[in-house]
């Protein structure tokens, strides 16, 4: 798809024209949901893509029969504009004329292909998987082995049989000192076990106008629609997509409203119902110098995409030591508003930030939202941005505070940075009157509702970023007060909150005058869609006002 859009934008070079791309598949895992939605993608944008298939009846030690209901060429067939080809992967010459003819056929007229090649089982699996343990098909599948059929097609081609001998000695000669040099290559040093976590990010400082003059305020959704337009403007390889985004709607909350018209198709789309693609499609965006923003529509729906996220998008560059950071900016709408039930409403960040290798932020400012969304666009790594669905129009009581005066085009907030959103009196600190809140995202109006009667009491904190996070601003608060409270919209039992609550104990325990107080939902399977029972589980100003009292009277 990166390619399919350099070449529209004519950014493809010299050594890239007529590229193919080619994913070489096992049959067993073709079963995998994630296959079907590579190639639904593929045959939609006409990709050229060619889908090698080795199929060798197996998967570990279940014959085919036992786990799949058809081929991958019986089961390709069903995707309108894929063109499907079997051959036997035993004969060398038969294979070699196929791809030949697929790779320039693809080359040509830029479509996708399946070429599915059935292959024997010779060997073991794996080497703790013997064959013979569960294999009673051995001496059959032995009489399909590739290798005297290629050495009988070299004879026929006149190649004579001493050179044969030579060619395979040469290339067991190869094999042996690449393995010899394998086992003789120094170990890694432990101490770099923690090397390449993140890429090294520009954004330091924060920068820029947040507050230019003249200007009115505006609602959270239009700071993030207007900082993905700036960046469109500027970036050719900036792209935007997701389910809904297009022409017709702009996003379920508007988000991307008019931003295909200005842009075109071709850097602004729809996706089928494919949160998988969509999270993985970013590695090779990112591969082919893109830089792709794209939307997983609530946060419910990004379980189907966690796969991709924690198995390629999080570790590329770890593994690659340092090589391949996936660049990319994924949004996430989430929490609960408008009785939105229990697909549309979850909050998610207590598995997001155990997902090592990807950058976390939760704005709970249209400034805040549009800066991070800058930095994360700037930033080498892959960035989730978790956008709290009730803050995007400021429509619920209380979260006025979401509004506000759009930062200017260069404004920039460095990931990792906490917000100070209210201070609380020095004279009440010193005399031990004081408290702190750690909280973000819609918590920080819950906190600044709770407190009105007592405001120069507490101080809070909006940690704006959940990973990287500012340790040093939460101990700071913790040390400054000697009582703390985290307010979160997650449930108290086994989240991300009381992690929280752990490093300050860790850390700060003897500037502690009280236990740490933590208010979130109740801990429920899901959120009812009866606003009634919804507003029951969440939080809410009087909740928090109540641990608030509790807290500064302990």
């Amino acid at each position: 798809l990166g390619l399919r859009y350099k070449e529209k934008m004519g950014m493809v070079g010299v050594e890239e024209q007529g590229a193919v791309v080619v994913c070489s598949l096992g049959d067993a895992s073709c079963t995998e949901g994630e296959v079907s939605e590579a190639l639904q993608i593929a045959a939609l944008k006409q990709l050229p893509i060619i889908y090698l298939v080795q199929d060798n009846g197996w998967d570990i030690s279940a014959r085919a029969s036992e786990v799949r209901a058809q081929n991958m060429a019986e089961f390709a067939k069903g995707f309108h504009g894929i063109e499907v080809i079997s051959i036997d992967g035993t004969d060398f010459i038969s294979c070699y004329e196929t791809l030949e003819q697929v790779i320039s056929t693809v080359r040509r007229e830029r479509r996708p292909f399946v070429v599915h090649a059935e292959v024997p089982l010779l060997g073991h699996h794996t080497s703790g998987v013997r064959r013979e343990w569960y294999r009673d098909d051995l001496l059959e599948e032995s009489k399909k082995d590739p290798f005297p059929k290629l050495k009988k097609a070299c004879e026929g081609l006149g190649i004579k049989l001493a050179e044969l001998i030579l060619a395979e000695r040469d290339s067991n000669k190869s094999i042996a000192e690449a393995y010899q040099n394998a086992l003789n290559a120094p170990d890694p040093n432990p101490e770099t076990v923690r090397d390449f976590f993140f890429a090294p990010t520009p954004i330091m400082e924060e920068q820029g106008v947040r507050e230019p003059k003249g200007k009115k305020k505006t609602v959270m959704v239009d700071s993030a629609l207007f900082a993905v337009r700036e960046l469109m403007q500027k970036q050719p390889e900036a792209l935007l997509y997701g389910q809904d985004v297009g022409r017709r709607l702009g996003g379920v909350f508007r988000e991307a409203a008019t931003l295909a018209e200005q842009f075109g198709d071709h850097r602004v789309f729809n996706t089928p119902i494919q949160e998988a693609f969509i999270i993985g499609s970013t590695v090779g965006m990112s591969a082919v110098g893109l830089k792709p923003m794209v939307e997983v529509q609530f946060a419910d729906y990004i379980w189907p995409g966690l796969n991709q996220l924690f198995t390629e998008v999080s570790r590329s560059y770890y593994l690659s030591n340092g090589k391949w950071p996936v660049s990319a900016v994924i949004r996430v709408p989430i929490g609960a508003y408008g009785s939105g039930g229990p697909y549309h409403s979850s909050s998610v960040e207590s598995v997001l930030v155990n997902i090592r290798g990807i950058k976390v932020i939760y704005p709970s400012t249209g400034a805040d939202l549009k800066g991070l969304m800058k930095a994360a666009y700037y930033d080498p790594n892959p960035v989730v941005i978790l956008e709290h669905k009730g803050l995007y129009w400021s429509k619920i009581t209380g979260t006025e505070g979401a509004m506000s005066i759009e930062p200017d085009e260069d404004y920039v907030i460095p990931i990792g940075k906490a917000r100070v959103v209210q201070e609380a009196s020095m004279d009440l600190i010193n005399s031990g009157e004081s408290v702190g809140v750690i909280t973000y995202g819609r918590g920080v109006y819950w906190t600044l509702e709770a407190c009105k009667e007592y405001a120069q009491q507490v101080e809070i904190l909006d940690l704006r970023s959940l990973n990287p996070i500012d340790e040093e601003s939460m101990y700071s608060l913790a040390q400054r007060h000697g009582k703390i409270m985290i307010v979160t919209e997650e449930s108290t039992e086994c989240t991300f909150g009381l992690s929280l609550l752990g490093r300050i104990q860790q850390h700060c325990f003897q500037a502690l005058d009280a236990p740490i107080a933590l208010v979130g939902s109740v801990d429920t399977p899901a959120i009812p869609l009866n606003s009634g029972l919804e507003a029951a589980i969440l939080p809410n100003a009087q909740k928090v006002d109540n641990a608030l009292r509790q807290l500064l009277n302990s």
